[in-house]
């Protein structure tokens, strides 16, 4: 599993952090699993939205190469929906076997032509700029819709990285990685906080 962690000029951290601290461990619980990832952007240095600096692995890769690209949110993403040398790179993703986003970053992912047909969820603040995008806006913690996942408001940036955790492999890994994280709140097999678009649940 070769994962890409979209960051960009005003994320917000935890949104990335939330999602990647958990899924990353993955690669010592379950080396089998071989996982890797890389922090990808269009710029060499990306400050967040309170002025946390972040040099960059990988500079604008082709998206194709990675079979989970994740994408975090910000008020940035308001302007940056429009930029079209960031739509164009996301693009590349369009093959990815997981799309996955926390926040507004579904309104990017969503820009970009990649959430069509499907459900999906965002920030309750950004469920009107979301709506044009989808199929369906759903006010839940996380959406699963096939290989679309999208998570809400920024501390469910947390749930989704146990959450993708647990589809990946299984509910003792996601166990584990509660426990190691002192992470109680995430229920691992079926949740409230998640709606499935097969079962509408």
């Amino acid at each position: 599993m070769k994962m890409a962690f979209i960051l960009f000029q005003g994320m917000t951290t935890l949104d990335l952090i939330g999602f990647t601290d958990g899924i990353t461990r993955l690669s010592r619980i379950r080396p089998e699993a071989e996982i890797s990832w890389d922090y990808c952007a269009m710029n060499a240095q990306i400050t967040d939205d309170h002025g946390l600096a972040f040099a960059i692995s990988r500079l604008k890769p082709d998206l194709s190469e990675y079979d989970l690209v994740f994408v975090p949110g910000g008020f940035a993403t308001r302007e940056l929906r429009f930029d079209p040398d960031m739509l164009t790179w996301l693009r590349t993703a369009r093959n990815a076997k997981y799309l996955v986003s926390v926040c507004t970053g579904s309104l990017l992912l969503g820009a970009a032509g990649l959430l069509e047909g499907k459900r999906a969820t965002s920030n309750a603040s950004a469920y009107e700029l979301l709506a044009p995008y989808c199929k369906e806006v759903v006010q839940a913690r996380i959406v699963q819709d096939g290989r679309i996942i999208t998570g809400s408001g920024v501390s469910s940036s947390i749930d989704l990285g146990l959450y993708v955790t647990e589809r990946l492999t299984d509910e003792a890994a996601a166990e584990q990685l509660k426990t190691e994280m002192s992470y109680p709140y995430y229920q691992t097999g079926t949740s409230s906080s998640v709606y499935h678009a097969k079962t509408g649940i």
